[in-house]
């Protein structure tokens, strides 16, 4: 089933989530490489996708998982979690309508 994985970012944490990238873009990848990544990316906290330094106010991910569980349990263990880069994060099941 798919899983919404809902993020926030804390305030100011721009530095965190640029030293914690690579880890972060490495378990997406993983997951892109078993055909299980729907989409992935932040929210930019300015309307620009380049926002600078104004950074992002957090991120969404789509994803396949066998249960709910391990999509929570995947979720906490984003690099993104250990870093302090988010406040937040929330995960819930997703049934796809479009594109079909």
């Amino acid at each position: 089933m798919l899983y919404a994985i809902i993020a926030t970012d804390n305030t100011n944490s721009l530095e965190l989530r640029l030293a914690a990238r690579p880890a972060h873009l490495e378990r997406l990848q993983a997951l892109q490489d078993s055909a299980r990544l729907i989409i992935a990316g932040p929210h930019p906290a300015i309307d620009s996708n380049d926002p600078g330094t104004a950074g992002f106010s957090g991120s969404l991910i789509v994803a396949e998982f066998a249960s709910l569980q391990d999509a929570q349990e995947w979720a906490a263990a984003d690099p993104y979690c250990a870093a302090g880069v988010y406040a937040d994060v929330q995960v819930k099941p997703f049934k796809q309508v479009f594109p079909q």
